[in-house]
């Protein structure tokens, strides 16, 4: 269990004050062994945690619902996005969980009481009703069970906490031990599987789901927003310039099938456990690809042969994309330690950012998302050839 906390500490702590802020409440923590949360489509903590983490590891939401939920229930609940459960939970819900509670789980270990806020600005994730997607539902720590997944009645009130009897009775897809990629304690580590969404849904919903242990009591529980509009997958109301309402211009006949976060995306959190000493901010002015898509690089802080910076990319077109590439030279041998909200490769100094499965989606007319690394080497003041090339619809 000691292992367990202290691994927690190191994937997710952002800052040496943060993590001593943050380290009496781990500490303190009832037995839990199990962690996990849905992914796809994105739960309210984890789209939540992509919606408020900076480059520097601390949290400031973007999003208004978000931003409520962390004034309501504190950074912890970020930095233990995936443990909203109940340790004596058993697979119970209806009688078990109260009304008002149940995006929270009554989770008694760490506060999500902000997370059961009834809002209508929560981060979404567009679907089309009918058809057939692919769930992933992290495994940080990794057990076998069952998964269910229920949805929101038509005419469900947005606007207030969710109830039992705002929910369908019974489950529209569930999981039998379902198989799983990558390592455990990772955010791209999962269990996976394909089921058919509900038929003749439209509009902003919920898809509520329970992973119970079959070998323990353990059960977790979690509110995913979704938006039922045609879409396949992409995630709004997350990140800087987010739109929480917008309709991707996509068929909606295609199916929501998501592709794995790619294994070569480091942890998350990556803000290293020592003391930096902030230097001035370089900025690199912002090059523009033939798609209207800009990216402007950034060195936050650097310390001893080390640095971290982070590349902000903007949608200059007035249709939103569907994802984005961005690459670089570095001019002083530097390389990439970690990167996070990004997939990169490299070849040498050069090296090509793409979008991930959550920040793919760019509002048109100077929507932005971000993402960031731990480098090693000394940063210079530029980098060379930075371009970015957007996809669209």
């Amino acid at each position: 269990m000691q292992r367990l906390r202290l691994r927690h500490r190191l994937a997710l702590g952002a800052a040496t004050a943060i993590l001593a802020a943050g380290a009496g409440a781990l500490v303190a923590a009832q037995p839990a062994h199990a962690h996990g949360t849905m992914l796809i489509p994105g739960s309210r903590t984890w789209l939540c945690y992509q919606d408020a983490l900076r480059p520097q590891g601390d949290f400031q939401a973007n999003n208004p619902a978000c931003a409520a939920a962390l004034a309501k229930s504190g950074t912890t609940s970020l930095y233990n996005w995936f443990a909203v459960l109940r340790s004596d939970g058993n697979g119970r819900t209806r009688g078990f969980i109260p009304d008002g509670k149940l995006c929270s789980g009554n989770a008694v270990v760490y506060d999500f009481s902000g997370y059961d806020l009834g809002r209508s600005d929560w981060p979404v994730t567009h679907l089309t009703s009918g058809a057939t997607m692919d769930f992933h539902y992290n495994k940080w720590a990794a057990h076998p069970g069952w998964f269910y997944l229920y949805v929101t009645k038509d005419g469900w009130d947005q606007n207030s906490p969710l109830t039992w009897d705002a929910l369908e009775d019974t489950p529209f897809a569930s999981a039998d031990h379902p198989p799983s990629v990558g390592d455990p304690g990772t955010s791209t580590s999962y269990y996976y599987w394909s089921a058919k969404l509900p038929q003749n849904k439209t509009g902003h919903h919920i898809i509520y789901s329970v992973w119970q242990r079959s070998d323990s009591q353990e059960t977790f529980y979690g509110c995913s927003d979704v938006v039922f509009d045609g879409g396949n997958g992409q995630v709004t109301g997350v990140g800087p310039g987010q739109s929480t309402s917008p309709t991707p211009s996509v068929s909606p006949t295609r199916s929501p099938t998501m592709s794995p976060t790619p294994s070569r995306s480091a942890s998350i959190s990556p803000t290293p456990s020592r003391s930096i000493s902030n230097s001035p901010s370089r900025s690199v002015s912002p090059s523009t690809g033939g798609s209207g898509c800009t990216a402007a690089y950034a060195v936050s802080s650097a310390w001893s042969g080390a640095f971290q910076a982070g590349i902000t990319v903007t949608n200059k077109g007035s249709t939103p994309t569907t994802g984005w590439t961005v690459s670089w030279t570095f001019n002083g041998g530097e390389t990439i330690s970690q990167l996070w909200n990004g997939t990169a490769t490299s070849a040498g100094s050069l090296v090509t950012v793409t979008n991930v499965s959550y920040n793919g989606t760019i509002t048109g007319g100077g929507g932005t998302t971000q993402f960031g690394f731990l480098g090693n080497g000394v940063p210079a003041s530029t980098v060379s050839n930075l371009t970015c090339t957007a996809r669209v619809s």
